[in-house]
């Protein structure tokens, strides 16, 4: 189903999109890409924190809530970075440090649908060469669907994929903030995460060295519960492998009411952020309401940060002859 779900500040029309198979529907926005609801059937609320008002995400409060961010999410430390010994140069967004690739990521693009069915949408993106400093006329997609079968769990899949005419730097992530009991905080959820490396960051929240989780906070191997009031915090990423792979488990998450979601993914990095406050101690609102920190769960598969400055990290760069690709896979169960 497609429906007008508002209008941007310049006037442009904004369209949902409200996918469904079996117990599982996603509304998908053509605005950023967003991800804007996901319910299950039976469960009186949504799974992803989102907003009705197009208002919220239009460089509002919550314009990274459920989008793609990129063409390079994460962090680019001193917003520079040299590409086949060229310098880019980009406007930071967070104090010295480009975040997300900053005012003109791809959370503030509005893509164009080019296929639609009852379980499946193609969301398409024309890059120009320099739009944000990155180089390259880029392309890219990314196609959203839903399944739900008897002998599989209700399934969330999301199929991004890029091309360029010259080279240049692609890292991509759903950005979803995840709420499995519709609370105003994510207080008791358990949250595992299948890496025995992280990256510690600086002051900037650049990461310095690739660090085994084992003996920290960071071991989410076997699990952990998650407590605002814990000193623990999280906005990190977390090393699944060193490279692309096929698709594997990387996190699960329950909530005390026992829904569960299990994540797969190929990218080589998940982010894990907890949605700790900054500033005034208040996150933006969802669902209509005022929200504190801690709203949700962040887990945003993904290269590594700042990986251009790092020889270390998996590269980011896209070649012309080459396509990017990264699978991600969320899977829903009921108690």
């Amino acid at each position: 189903m497609k429906r007008l779900f508002g209008k941007l500040e310049d006037g442009r029309s904004v369209e949902a999109v409200t996918l469904r198979a079996g117990d599982l529907s996603a509304t998908i926005l053509t605005y950023g890409a967003i991800l804007n609801d996901l319910r299950l059937r039976g469960v009186p609320y949504g799974l992803t924190l989102g907003s009705p008002e197009i208002r919220a995400y239009d460089h509002g409060p919550m314009n990274y809530f459920g989008a793609l961010v990129g063409p390079v999410a994460n962090r680019i430390a001193k917003a520079r970075t040299v590409l086949d010994g060229e310098t880019l140069h980009f406007e930071p967004n967070e104090g010295p440090t480009l975040l997300h690739s900053g005012e003109q990521g791809l959370h503030t693009e509005l893509w164009h649908i080019t296929a639609l069915s009852e379980t499946s949408v193609t969301l398409t993106l024309d890059l120009p060469d320099g739009k944000g400093g990155f180089p390259g006329n880029r392309t890219v997609t990314a196609q959203y669907s839903v399944t739900d079968h008897e002998d599989a769990p209700a399934t969330l899949d999301l199929v991004i994929t890029a091309t360029t005419d010259a080279p240049t730097l692609m890292n991509i992530a759903n950005h979803s903030y995840w709420n499995l009991d519709g609370t105003p905080t994510t207080e008791g959820h358990w949250l595992q995460v299948h890496a025995e490396h992280y990256l510690p960051v600086d002051a900037h929240m650049i990461p310095t060295e690739i660090t085994p989780v084992a003996g920290t906070g960071f071991d989410l191997r076997a699990g952990r519960v998650l407590r605002p009031t814990d000193a623990q915090r999280y906005d990190h990423n977390f090393c699944l492998s060193q490279e692309d792979r096929k698709l594997k488990p990387a996190a699960v998450l329950r909530g005390t009411s026992g829904i569960e979601m299990r994540m797969e993914t190929t990218a080589p990095g998940l982010q894990v952020f907890d949605a700790a406050p900054i500033g005034s101690g208040d996150m933006p609102g969802h669902r209509g309401v005022p929200e504190v920190g801690f709203c949700g769960v962040a887990l945003e598969a993904q290269h590594w940060p700042d990986a251009p400055n790092h020889a270390a990290f998996p590269s980011i760069r896209l070649g012309a002859e080459d396509t990017y690709r990264q699978e991600t896979r969320w899977q829903f169960l009921k108690p």
